[in-house]
């Protein structure tokens, strides 16, 4: 653009001194030529940029991480100048750490029309990615000049998290939800309070548990299966707090979100209903959701990824409990990337549950010598980043 404008000055100042050493009107209308395309242009660019419309759209406003979808943006040109060549300055970037990737997409705007370009993204992590149209410039025919449009044009794509197989114990304690009465569909218990099913006499069947009216009628003794409660007071803590570099805080935050969506896969796959705490960062106060099969899970995950933005500052988790006091848990599950000795004290003194579990997410294996296995009745287990089916086996929940 520099030398088009050095070529057109060098042309401004000939027609000049031709217009001076040179008389007649052949040389005075060089001159009013030279000097009146750039006004023209200028004119016409500048009505143009003022009839210009921007927008971005994709679409779902949700797509899964490590896929790609496309992104259209759309541009409108209300007048009659087309032009020739624009250039779009579109970057983008995940809100938790900020960290802009740019590119320039190349496109014509033709006169009176929509103008349509689709480029595909995909992100590495979940969270929130914010697309943003930074502005288009747009140039006249020369390229004499150019003005920017559609100056931060952005949307928000939440980027939903992947859940991984894990291996655990789902035990059942006598806690249960008195409010409640959901049983399991498909395994027996010891709640007397509902039958799960009539079966012929076992060897070694408790007798309290014969069918006695049912057993006359058939000359044969019939047992009764008790039911198993499955709404137990179960609940997994997300602390979504980050103490890492910020190199690690993206990768961090990704690892712990997929544990908690892995360990809530797991307990729905073995009926067991369960609580999801999280801080929310929009509504600045703990969000609880309870989670019974995979739609409620997925609101629930939604829900969670839709709240996070780039502050890493939350409240302290034991707020939660302060503030819900005399909770009483079958299993109680904590994911963070950090658990001091403060925070092992008040899981391990102030908590009741009969099952404690603290995921720590972790850069590596070395980092995980300098956590404890267990530290009274609390199971520590260390998560390393990206691999949380190595990492959460065996666990108690």
């Amino acid at each position: 653009m520099f030398i088009i404008r050095f070529f057109y000055a060098i042309l401004l100042i000939a027609a000049i001194i031709f217009y001076i050493m040179y008389l007649g009107d052949f040389a005075l209308v060089l001159l009013i030529s030279v000097i009146a395309i750039p006004v023209f242009l200028l004119i016409s660019l500048f009505i143009t940029k003022k009839n210009i419309s921007v927008e971005l759209n994709v679409q779902s406003s949700s797509v899964q991480k490590n896929q790609s979808f496309p992104v259209q943006i759309k541009v409108e040109n209300r007048s009659i100048f087309p032009i020739g060549k624009a250039e779009a300055n579109i970057e983008y970037f995940n809100l938790f750490n900020c960290d802009p990737v740019n590119f320039i997409l190349h496109m014509p705007i033709q006169a009176r029309n929509e103008q349509n370009a689709i480029f595909q993204l995909n992100s590495k992590f979940c969270g929130i990615l914010k697309v943003r149209c930074a502005g288009i410039t747009i140039y006249d025919p020369l390229k004499l000049f150019k003005f920017t449009v559609g100056k931060n044009v952005g949307i928000n794509i939440s980027v939903m998290p992947e859940g991984h197989e894990i291996s655990g114990q789902v035990v059942y304690s006598d806690k249960v939800n008195d409010e409640s009465n959901i049983f399991s569909e498909h395994k027996p218990g010891d709640d007397p309070s509902q039958v799960f099913d009539l079966r012929n006499y076992n060897p070694g069947d408790r007798l309290n548990r014969i069918h006695w009216k049912l057993s006359s009628k058939k000359d044969e003794f019939i047992v009764k299966d008790y039911s198993l409660p499955v709404d137990v007071p179960c609940l997994i803590f997300l602390d979504l707090k980050s103490d890492n570099e910020l190199s690690y805080k993206l990768p961090v935050l990704d690892t712990m979100i997929e544990s908690l969506l892995s360990l809530s896969q797991f307990l729905i796959e073995n009926e067991k209903n369960h609580t999801v705490v999280f801080y929310n960062f929009r509504t600045s106060d703990f969000t609880e959701l309870t989670v019974t099969d995979s739609d409620s899970l997925a609101v629930a995950v939604k829900t969670l990824v839709s709240s996070i933005d780039n502050t890493a500052l939350c409240r302290p988790f034991s707020d939660y409990f302060t503030e819900n006091t005399n909770i009483s848990l079958s299993s109680f599950a904590y994911i963070s990337s950090s658990a001091d000795s403060k925070i092992l004290d008040y899981i391990e003194n102030d908590i009741d549950a009969d099952y404690k579990n603290i995921l720590v997410v972790i850069p590596d294996e070395e980092a995980s010598h300098s956590l404890n296995e267990s530290n009274g009745s609390i199971n520590i287990i260390p998560v390393v980043i990206g691999k949380i089916t190595s990492s959460i086996t065996d666990i108690e929940v």
